[in-house]
């Protein structure tokens, strides 16, 4: 990267942040209240669109709609409370993908992840297009030609947002959430309590139209209306997983700060969700061309307000129907933030490129980002927007990580059953969320397939496959460099006491090695066959790079640390027991190949004479794939010392066909 593009760089994304400073962690870790505006907007957001898609599906039965009000706020609760157990039995995140893995196994874990994936994506594409239709409800019907230019820029926006990092999001996007809170608070207070005086007779004549319908269609009528709409719905609860996923963001006591913002959201959630519903009844809420159904009852509530001044009512409107528009953006950011940490967390077991692992210098998993970006950016030109489609993808792919979450609860609870005094609340709970959601996938799946559910159970496969295939290729190779460490280990040690002191003024090999010992002898065993008594010193060189898996807790650096330290010391070892004289340099950092170089820096000003060797992997049949799979940091190194003056060779490692892995 050129020194312009730096300074761009820095100059758009902010300053790198220092990974190892615990300051660092501090200033970006989120308390409750940021946490429950970063990752609890996508949950109230759906508030914007899941009780309308709720409420047309009962058609002119607009009366069960006060049994969804209830079943949609009693829901909230329910699987809020369900999430609490996720979060406290896996408090470094990674949620329903973690879950599943640990208690089901990797297949299921795989699968949840994938529809994780999946889920992220949808929730950057549907709150930008659900809050595009918001604003755009405000604007003639000519101007709906313009609604997929207006998402597409604003998920670029959003991108470039993200990539500065998560903290900075937030807080840019905290004044629109708390707007949202506080005028949709007041509205649906107002507009219960502005007519309360049809409260009292909104329960009977519910219960008289019910029996009316009853006797038309039958109970099993009535119940299968009912689901469906309910099942229309589910899109309401999309983002209440957001939190178990993200805890490793939260700051400390993490599991406190969890459950705290896991309350805040259900609360929040099922007030506004419920009380919409219940303003439909109560307005009488009929849908309008172009306008969503918020918008009207919305419109219909200001407007009873009686202001003398027709430009404030009319500007009320503007403002409400904004901050709605405005806080579906903020929920399209929790896709940025979730997303990229289950990339993460599937890449620390190999099931995708592990270059999502990696946290850029601003300290966020910039790969994961871009992705997460370009993929919502396809889905939303491939819908052009139409936000029924996009919820059933969207439930499709939330409520089936939802039921295989909830069920690897009850089979723990289970299991844990002679352990744990409180097992049988526990398990009846995680019981009650998995049979909701899985009845509401199942309902999705029977009566939504053609509508959009089938590119969700698509997707998912597709993705599932690609990450099976991405695995076996990272198993095999690991196996091989496990093969070739068994060899190398069978290397003795020599029996010099005595090891001599580095001199500065001989030439010197220095080296850049991983964890794979048999790497690091590989290229150590070369070079003294290639230059036979040239080297009087040997220099060990070991980076090893914070990625989001170490960053989430000071436990995980510090095994890291240990690790580095330990191989370098092996190397040293091995050379002093030979009688030749060693030395270490070790580096963490999030860019390995910036500290790699820095580094060099420091062992050619110590070591003038010095000429740097690396081991890289070679494929019998090298692709774009294998490129994908596997760093190119060896290369990108080479070009960085040579422009520097800096002397380095490249020493191939050949990996046998149909195998892959890291350097």
């Amino acid at each position: 990267m050129s020194d312009f593009a730096r300074a761009l760089r820095e100059k758009v994304l902010g300053k790198p942040l220092d990974p190892l400073s615990r300051k660092t962690r501090h200033s970006i870790a989120l308390v409750a209240f940021f946490a429950w505006i970063g990752l609890g907007a996508d949950g109230i957001s759906s508030s914007a669109y899941g009780p309308e898609e709720a409420f047309r599906a009962l058609g002119e039965h607009t009366h069960l709609g006060l049994y969804l009000a209830l079943a949609t706020s009693l829901t909230v609760f329910i699987i809020a409370l369900a999430y609490n157990q996720v979060i406290e039995l896996f408090p470094t995140g990674g949620g329903g993908y973690r879950v599943s893995t640990r208690l089901l196994g990797a297949h299921a874990g795989l699968a949840a992840g994938a529809a994780l994936v999946v889920d992220y994506v949808l929730t950057i594409a549907i709150s930008v297009a659900a809050g595009v239709d918001a604003l755009f409800s405000l604007l003639p019907l000519p101007f709906q030609t313009y609604k997929i230019t207006a998402g597409a820029a604003l998920i670029i926006l959003l991108t470039a947002l993200n990539l500065r990092g998560m903290k900075e999001a937030v807080r840019v996007l905290m004044p629109i959430f708390l707007g949202f809170v506080f005028t949709h608070a007041y509205l649906i207070i107002y507009g219960i309590t502005s007519h309360a005086t049809g409260l009292p007779a909104l329960v009977p004549e519910t219960l008289a139209d019910t029996g009316m319908l009853v006797g038309e269609v039958g109970w099993t009528g009535v119940a299968a209306l009912l689901l469906l709409a309910y099942a229309q719905g589910g899109g309401t609860y999309t983002g209440l997983e957001a939190v178990s996923n993200n805890v490793n963001v939260l700051a400390e006591p993490r599991v406190r700060t969890g459950k705290l913002t896991m309350l805040y959201m259900a609360i929040s959630l099922a007030f506004t969700a419920g009380g919409i519903i219940v303003l439909y009844l109560l307005w009488n809420a009929v849908p309008v061309e172009g306008r969503t159904l918020n918008a009207v009852v919305f419109e219909s509530i200001i407007r009873e307000f009686h202001w003398k001044s027709a430009w404030a009512t009319d500007s009320a409107i503007v403002v409400v129907l904004a901050l709605e528009a405005g806080l579906l953006f903020v929920a399209a950011n929790t896709g940025f933030l979730g997303g990229p940490a289950v990339l993460a967390n599937m890449a620390a077991d190999s099931w995708v490129p592990h270059q999502f692992r990696y946290l850029s210098s601003r300290l966020v998993t910039e790969n994961g980002i871009v992705l997460m970006g370009a993929a919502a950016l396809g889905v939303l030109f491939w819908t052009r927007g139409d936000v029924t489609i996009l919820v059933v993808i969207y439930s499709v792919s939330v409520f089936l990580t939802f039921a295989v979450s909830l069920f690897g609860l009850c089979v723990y609870w289970w299991r844990s059953r002679r352990a744990a005094a409180t097992w049988l609340w526990r398990l009846a709970l995680s019981g009650v969320g998995f049979a909701v959601c899985a009845m509401i996938l199942a309902m999705l799946i029977a009566r939504r397939l053609p509508d959009g559910g089938w590119l969700a159970l698509f997707l998912i496969a597709a993705i599932t496959g690609l990450c099976l295939a991405i695995r076996s290729h990272y198993d095999s190779t690991r196996e091989r460099l496990r093969q070739l460490d068994a060899v190398f280990s069978q290397q003795p040690f020599g029996s010099e006491a005595s090891p001599p002191t580095p001199d500065p003024t001989q030439p010197t090999a220095a080296f850049l090695v991983g964890s794979s010992r048999g790497g690091g002898l590989h290229a150590l065993l070369w070079v003294q066959r290639l230059f036979p008594g040239n080297f009087k010193n040997f220099v060990f060189i070991n980076v090893r790079t914070v990625d989001a898996h170490v960053y989430g807790g000071r436990e995980d650096f510090e095994a890291l640390q240990t690790l580095a330290h330990a191989s370098l010391n092996y190397f040293v070892n091995f050379c002093n027991s030979y009688g030749m004289a060693a030395k270490s340099y070790v580096g963490f950092g999030t860019d390995a190949i910036d500290e790699f170089v820095r580094l060099a820096d420091e062992v050619q000003k110590e070591f003038p004479n010095t000429i740097f060797f690396t081991s890289k992997l070679i494929f019998r049949r090298d692709n774009w794939l294998i490129r994908l799979l596997h760093n190119q940091a060896a290369l990108a190194i080479q070009r960085r010392l040579h422009l520097e003056g800096k002397q380095m060779v490249i020493l191939p490692l050949q990996v046998e066909e149909a195998t892959g892995g890291e350097t």
